[in-house]
């Protein structure tokens, strides 16, 4: 099928087809008919297994939700082609080449409702049909001159080959219909005007065992007091924001760097990832789905108001959310405020040893 941001004369499209069916017919078409790279969409889980790592390390820098995470390319050994590459990687098991002509790009957890993208997109494609989360895409080009192929065309090469349209807009509703983002919702949002919000990134450290090392778990008490308080608002937890988007391994030894005087940003540096690897796009959505428009955010972390926007969404003010700071938290919220734009120097709330 042809994959497209929407029905605007303007958009690009992708040929789109599960890893699992492709065969060298249908290698071909893509190749023929595309810009000659076949890419290969993946979860994180899966390249992890398989060893493929990001192409280049500056991929990791800015807003995860804004970019395609191309990943290094690879090659099988002589003799077999890309078609038996895509099987292979879907198997994963192979011996391969580096770099080679199949590109496999990273999936963002939550699909095209955390990240609007074709590599999202195809890879719920394929697995709302029931087979295995992998993907094969390529731009389709336009054969009179080799530009990238818009709307007309693709319309065109549709009918001619009977193949299917599919809009990015439309499977963004279509998963938000049928996929149950909240499971109970407290209180009246009404119109959703000026919406108290505290978009809450998980914590396990923090928010369930009471770590000294940050203040997480008391700005979660908080908020839901303030929430309390205020009659109505919002305290969303996001799972998978575990230090930072890195992981709770990863975290331990951030934990490890930190003793040795790097704040929080300078070990998740230090360790090869961004300063800040957290997706808030399905949090977005959620917000969307229970009628929030319009929000006061509770944030020590202005950086926050980004991964909100574009999604129909408005920050009309931030709420500091203001625990007492002990000599222990001092390295977490030096690095994770002050390093990321947000709280001044945090020395003007120190409270003493924890």
């Amino acid at each position: 099928m042809i994959a497209v941001d929407d029905e605007k004369e303007d958009v690009e499209g992708n040929l789109v087809m599960a890893a699992s069916l492709i065969n060298p017919q249908a290698m071909l078409f893509m190749v023929k008919h595309g810009s000659g790279i076949v890419y290969v969409g993946m979860k994180e889980e899966d390249l992890e297994r398989l060893d493929l790592p990001l192409m280049s390390p500056s991929s990791k820098v800015g807003d995860p939700s804004q970019f395609t995470s191309l990943q290094l390319s690879v090659d099988l050994q002589q003799g077999e082609d890309c078609t038996q590459c895509c099987h292979l990687i879907l198997n994963q098991k192979f011996s391969e080449d580096r770099p080679g002509h199949v590109l496999p790009l990273m999936y963002r957890n939550g699909g095209v409702l955390s990240r609007v993208g074709h590599t999202e997109a195809s890879v719920d494609l394929v697995s709302l049909a029931g087979l295995p989360p992998i993907s094969a895409l390529s731009a389709i080009i336009d054969a009179e001159d080799g530009s990238i192929a818009r709307l007309p065309f693709l319309r065109k090469m549709a009918l001619e080959y009977g193949l299917l349209i599919v809009s990015i807009t439309d499977l963004i509703r279509y998963r938000r219909k049928r996929e149950k983002l909240v499971e109970r919702i407290a209180g009246s949002i009404g119109y959703g005007q000026d919406i108290l919000v505290r978009v809450h990134s998980e914590c396990l450290t923090g928010d369930i065992f009471g770590s000294a090392r940050c203040d997480c778990g008391n700005q979660l008490a908080l908020a839901v007091q303030v929430v309390e308080q205020a009659g109505r608002g919002v305290v969303l937890y996001l799972h998978g924001h575990v230090g930072r988007g890195i992981g709770l391994g990863h975290k331990l030894m951030a934990y490890n760097l930190q003793d040795q005087g790097h704040d929080t940003v300078e070990a998740n540096l230090e360790l090869g990832f961004s300063a800040d690897a957290r997706d808030y796009g399905i949090g977005a959505q959620i917000l969307r789905d229970i009628r929030v428009r319009t929000m006061p955010l509770m944030t020590n972390k202005p950086a926050k108001f980004t991964g909100l926007k574009g999604y129909g969404l408005a920050v009309v003010g931030r709420v500091p959310v203001i625990s007492p700071i002990t000599r222990n938290k001092m390295g977490h919220i030096y690095g994770s405020d002050q390093s990321s734009a947000g709280l001044p120097d945090p020395i003007a709330n120190f409270n003493g040893p924890h």
